[in-house]
């Protein structure tokens, strides 16, 4: 289940891409297979070590194009272990709103993307993330949840402020939202409610099959109700000049 539209953040072959923050790597494993040259980058161990397999079985069933090259990287997002203006391309999907100090994390990835290199961002939405607030707690107080709710103004200024462009954006996943509010409603943890059950069985068959009524219906719901929000960002190919200091006057002290 993607989050980014890859019609929207295009991607080339041997292009050189961090999935920052991969999880179980969707997005990664979707990278590898355009051709790019991807670092799967999470802080679990155990997660990595479950992309790495994937990454190992895609390229045995020939699953990718000739040259793509893939690796995982444990670390923080606070401290990249990459050098300045590294990565063609950075996918950042479902993490900072778990990271307490944000625009810490949001510089480091505006010091590896190389000038003139696009970034993608997806967070929670607003709205069904209010909601997911308002009817459980453990959905945000469990260890590595989530610290904030953004709203897409306030993602966009603080990526500004360092210095990106921004892009366009979109939302996502307006069929999954009403699950989580199901989930938060019978308790986060229960797997076993009978409701729960049923709408993530649909959910499943809505990801393998696909059919027309359910795109149509995610289409008009993503713009209320989709579970996540994508804004695309640019790093400037060429750095702002500074401002000119101000010229001395004969009354100047």
């Amino acid at each position: 289940m993607l989050t980014v539209d890859f019609q929207r953040f295009r991607v080339t072959p041997g292009d050189r891409i961090l999935d920052m923050g991969c999880g179980a790597g969707r997005h990664a494993f979707e990278l590898y297979r355009r051709g790019a040259h991807v670092v799967a980058f999470d802080l679990d161990a155990d997660e990595l070590a479950g992309v790495e397999t994937m990454f190992g079985a895609m390229r045995l069933e020939g699953e990718v194009p000739e040259g793509a090259t893939a690796e995982t990287v444990q670390g923080d997002a606070l401290a990249l272990p990459f050098p300045d203006d590294h990565f063609d391309k950075i996918i950042a999907s479902e993490v900072l709103e778990h990271i307490p100090d944000d625009m810490r994390a949001m510089r480091e990835l505006l010091r590896v993307l190389k000038p003139g290199g696009r970034l993608a961002v997806t967070v929670p939405s607003w709205l069904p993330e209010r909601v997911c607030w308002a009817l459980s707690e453990d959905y945000h107080t469990a260890p590595g949840g989530h610290v904030r709710i953004y709203t897409r103004a306030e993602l966009e200024a603080k990526f500004k402020s360092i210095g990106f462009k921004v892009g366009g954006h979109h939302h996502a996943h307006g069929l999954h939202a009403p699950y989580w509010w199901i989930k938060c409603a019978v308790g986060v943890n229960d797997d076993g409610n009978p409701l729960a059950k049923a709408y993530h069985q649909i959910l499943v068959w809505d990801i393998m099959k696909r059919p027309l009524a359910t795109r149509l219906a995610e289409r008009a719901l993503n713009p209320v109700i989709g579970k996540s929000v994508v804004v695309y960002f640019a790093k400037p190919s060429v750095p702002s000049a500074p401002a000119a200091p101000a010229k001395e006057t004969a009354d100047a002290v």
